[in-house]
């Protein structure tokens, strides 16, 4: 074979080479949120914690800490509510109330952030459903999605329909 067929046959398999992989490498692409747990007080560890659990349990979506923040996490006396405005944006205020009913802290940053990333209530009373939310009871302190949920968001985060309602303050009581 002579030498300009072969430079032509390696840039022509180089060229198929890259066109096979390409999609393969833009289903990979990461969404990185940035949030701000600097108002969230009593609550920051929690939410540090609950983005750790996510981060560790979906692959198309890293949440880190840093402004300007795409969700922002507040605590007041209220009960935990989640505003989710869009698909990784809004904000989330950890309500005093239920923690002092012995609801866990972690849990309920996960949960609320659950709604950030386009999951909605559902309401099983699982406590293997992280979106159960306090229909699991305080006894419930299992903080991790399970397998379905995690589907969901890295689905989201792949150009799916989030389920969520956006614009509406999700109250999980």
């Amino acid at each position: 074979m002579s030498r300009p067929l072969r430079l032509v046959l390696s840039l022509i398999l180089g060229l198929a080479l890259l066109l096979v992989t390409a999609p393969a490498q833009a289903a990979s692409m990461v969404t990185v949120l940035r949030y701000d747990a600097s108002r969230a007080a009593e609550f920051t560890t929690a939410v540090n914690q609950a983005a750790q659990i996510w981060n560790s349990s979906v692959a198309n979506v890293r949440l880190v800490q840093g402004t300007p923040a795409h969700f922002v996490v507040y605590a007041d006396n209220g009960w935990p509510r989640a505003l989710p405005t869009s698909l990784g944006r809004g904000t989330i205020w950890m309500g005093r109330q239920a923690t002092s009913q012995g609801y866990d802290r972690v849990r309920i940053a996960t949960h609320e952030i659950g709604h950030i990333l386009g999951l909605p209530d559902r309401r099983t009373g699982r406590c293997s459903d992280l979106m159960s939310g306090s229909s699991a009871g305080v006894s419930c302190t299992n903080p991790n999605p399970n397998a379905a949920e995690r589907a969901e968001v890295d689905g989201n985060f792949a150009g799916g329909a989030p389920q969520v309602e956006f614009g509406r303050l999700h109250v999980d009581r």
